[in-house]
């Protein structure tokens, strides 16, 4: 292990030019935990970059924020409601609120969990009560909405409310109300309308029925266009054309709750669940019209399982925390899932789960209490190239870190953080 603390600046890359891009939903453009920026800068050390700002009106919650065209949209629990909130990206400034509940949900932990997908001047979100709405991304005005629970029986594996943050494909808009008849349901995007829906088997005993706490992603493995989801019962992949469920694997099941977003990489599946769960990677196999899931290896929960701050894959190497309420720094082999550095030998910076983004062939790790750590995405060792306390840290800081247009935007409940990373 090696840990490396500079006094001057380190550039993340050789140039001087930004690269720049918005950050319009779950994990990314590509859904995958990369931002693509290059040209930013991060002081090493213990110093922490420039704060622009720090603003409050965000409601209480976990959910992260998508960045696009100036503006930032998160959902928060406000006094009365569930909000979707727009902000000025440059300042802030809150620039409207609408409500997409009766009520604020309450759950253990109660706020928000889903980041908004911004697609061609629409937000996407699903409450945590189980409503999916589309709102007008300028003035914040809903333009249609369903609810999982009337519409769908839909059902949640465990207690803590939804945390899906939908899919925006084509026209349509998928989400996974976890009904007995309706796993996932296909929409139509401009006015909400039932294409199909996806009956999918228990498949196995582990886990419980319904709903996990994931977001689907999208396979074209084996030739067929795909999505891919961690459900209650474990993950599943069902046709993106009609819904029919087309292969699932059970082991990975929790019985508390499956949260992890899956890595999709040509024909393989890497997905992971923390509590009585653990990793797989899965081959996907074309088998007449449908599709097999081979496994490739199982990776018992001691030797790593990631909770609830994802994972990325970098150049054939996964990277994230491992261990419930742990966030022990990581890096195993994707097609071995040999255990490179890390696991339950590196005990890491931060104190609980760790959030994970890759930018430039380097890794934010946000810790459960709020501490910031960049390192640098390598196999050879594990290398600490920084590290900071944000301004504001309150409870457990889950929202996942995002980079867009060379700032750094850390929500922490009602307030917003932005950083400049900019040369």
């Amino acid at each position: 292990m090696i840990i490396c603390f500079s006094l001057a600046l380190f550039a993340m890359t050789a140039g001087s030019s930004l690269s720049a891009e918005d950050w319009p939903q779950w994990r990314g453009p590509n859904r995958d935990g990369k931002c693509v920026e290059t040209g930013l800068k991060f002081p090493t050390g213990e110093q922490a970059p420039k704060l622009l700002y720090m603003t409050e009106g965000f409601g209480k919650g976990y959910a992260g924020v998508s960045v696009v065209k100036g503006k930032v949209y998160t959902i928060g629990n406000q006094e009365e409601a569930q909000s979707v909130v727009a902000a000025d990206a440059n300042t802030g400034k809150i620039l409207w609120k609408t409500p997409i509940t009766k009520g604020a949900p309450e759950h253990s932990y109660p706020g928000s969990r889903c980041t908004p997908t911004y697609d061609q001047g629409k937000l996407y979100v699903v409450a945590s009560s189980g409503k999916v709405a589309c709102l007008d991304a300028n003035s914040g005005s809903v333009i249609w909405e369903k609810d999982f629970v009337t519409e769908w029986k839909g059902k949640m594996m465990s207690g803590w409310g939804y945390s899906e943050s939908p899919l925006v494909d084509g026209d349509h808009v998928l989400c996974t109300p976890g009904g007995p008849d309706a796993m996932i349901v296909c929409l139509n995007k401009k006015n909400g309308k039932e294409i199909w829906r996806s009956a999918v088997p228990a498949g196995g005993e582990k886990g419980k029925d319904g709903s996990g706490y994931s977001s689907i992603v999208i396979s074209h493995a084996a030739g067929v266009k795909q999505y891919v989801q961690l459900t209650g019962r474990g993950v599943i992949g069902v046709r993106a054309s009609d819904g029919k469920y087309l292969w699932g694997y059970n082991q990975v099941a929790s019985k508390v709750a499956n949260i992890t977003t899956p890595v999709v990489e040509g024909d393989y599946v890497f997905a992971t669940s923390s509590y009585d769960g653990g990793s797989v990677l899965l081959k996907l196999k074309r088998s007449g019209d449908g599709v097999d899931a081979e496994e490739v290896y199982w990776l018992k929960k001691r030797t790593f399982n990631n909770h609830h701050g994802g994972v990325v894959l970098v150049d054939g190497y996964i990277y994230g925390g491992h261990n419930q309420n742990k966030g022990f720094p990581t890096c195993l082999n994707f097609k071995t899932g040999e255990i490179v550095w890390g696991g339950t030998k590196l005990r890491g910076e931060g104190k609980g789960s760790a959030a994970v983004l890759y930018v430039d062939g380097k890794l934010i790790f946000r810790y459960e209490n709020g501490l910031v750590v960049l390192l640098e995405a390598t196999p050879k060792e594990y290398r600490v190239l920084g590290k900071f306390e944000p301004e504001f840290q309150k409870g457990k800081s889950w929202a996942h870190p995002v980079i867009s247009n060379g700032k750094l935007y850390l929500r922490e409940q009602n307030k917003l953080m932005c950083y400049d990373l900019r040369p």
